[in-house]
């Protein structure tokens, strides 16, 4: 990263880097005291498919967790089932801190809400260990939409009622949910388009089959900056480096759940793991996180590093966010399937 990428920065993650700098005389004795659970190579599972960005930051930070304990650290890509059949891999595993998962809001809160029949609860099944960052995603419409700001978009949706339609990355998806949530504000009954990821939901975004749609940063970036769809605020509790010029919703004056909560990737372990355990698994995803290397490739994929969780805090947000997910869920129709 050049001194020229950090000054545009937002101040909060200028100061995190500042911080490493200062602390990395002190990084390499800690790398040195290996956890005393990790006696083998340790796993971590990952529910989607190689080359996406959970994927992408999993392998960047088990290189410096693999130097912190002293044990190689695996990436085991398990995708399909929306999660599950990752979920699943790790709740059979032994409770000893040698198997984890790296997953995501939907895996790991709110499938409980979409699927009827699961083989197992991640509220009840999982250890929360700690979350490694924070996952906004954008609203965005395309370039002949009359609208710059939200107070434009939700007067437009208004005056087009019933007319309209946005596209999400699956039925149940956080883009879904916030959309949803934004037509019932501005009574425009507009249609849901449900697409199997987000690739297919962008293709028809550029292509004019939908006026808008909401998506993660990364995938969102390159139309945004060739001016072919516009970004007009952003989930979570604060600007995201990525985009720092777009507003969160909160500050454009939308503070409803749908609009203000974030996903997060985070790390989860089975159940009954020993707090000590899950205290070292939590301060080595923390170091790999505030590394360089892992705070920068974090920033790019479009997510906010997290580099300061417990699994108490972090049980604390995986308690009081799955009511609200699973509401969410409920007020826009969705039905467990």
């Amino acid at each position: 990263m050049t001194c020229k990428d950090k000054a545009q920065l937002p101040d909060y993650t200028r100061r995190r880097l500042l911080a490493l700098a200062a602390g990395a005389v002190a990084a390499g004795p800690l790398y040195a005291q290996s956890p005393g659970f990790a006696t083998r190579p340790v796993r971590i599972i990952v529910p989607f498919a190689a080359g996406g960005a959970t994927d992408v930051i999993t392998r960047v930070l088990s290189e410096h967790m693999a130097k912190r304990f002293g044990q190689a650290v695996v990436v085991d890509n398990k995708p399909g089932g929306g999660g599950v059949i990752a979920g699943e891999a790790v709740t059979k595993a032994a409770p000893d801190g040698m198997t984890v998962m790296l997953g995501t809001t939907s895996v790991m809160l709110s499938n409980r809400y979409i699927f009827k029949r699961m083989p197992y609860d991640p509220l009840t099944d999982l250890t929360p260990l700690v979350r490694v960052c924070l996952a906004p995603i954008a609203l965005v419409v395309t370039a002949d939409v009359p609208a710059k700001n939200m107070q434009e978009y939700m007067s437009w949706i208004g005056a087009n009622k019933s007319r309209l339609s946005y596209g999400s990355y699956g039925i149940g998806s956080h883009g879904q949910l916030a959309c949803a949530t934004l037509s019932d504000i501005a009574g425009a009954d507009m249609s849901h388009v449900a697409y199997k990821g987000e690739a297919p939901m962008i293709a028809d975004l550029l292509g004019g089959q939908i006026k808008m749609g909401m998506g993660s940063l990364l995938s969102l970036k390159a139309h945004i900056d060739s001016g072919r769809l516009r970004a007009l605020a952003v989930t979570g509790p604060r600007r995201v480096p990525l985009l720092p010029d777009i507003p969160t919703f909160a500050e454009a004056g939308f503070k409803q759940d749908a609009l203000s909560i974030v996903g997060w990737l985070a790390i989860a372990a089975p159940k009954a793991l020993p707090a000590e355990v899950a205290r070292q698994w939590a301060a080595a995803a923390n170091q790999a996180v505030a590394s360089r290397d892992g705070m920068a490739r974090i920033i790019a994929a479009g997510f906010i590093p997290v580099d300061d969780d417990t699994p108490e805090k972090f049980a604390r947000a995986w308690a009081a966010e799955g009511p609200i997910w699973g509401g969410l869920l409920q007020a826009a129709g969705v039905q467990p399937t």
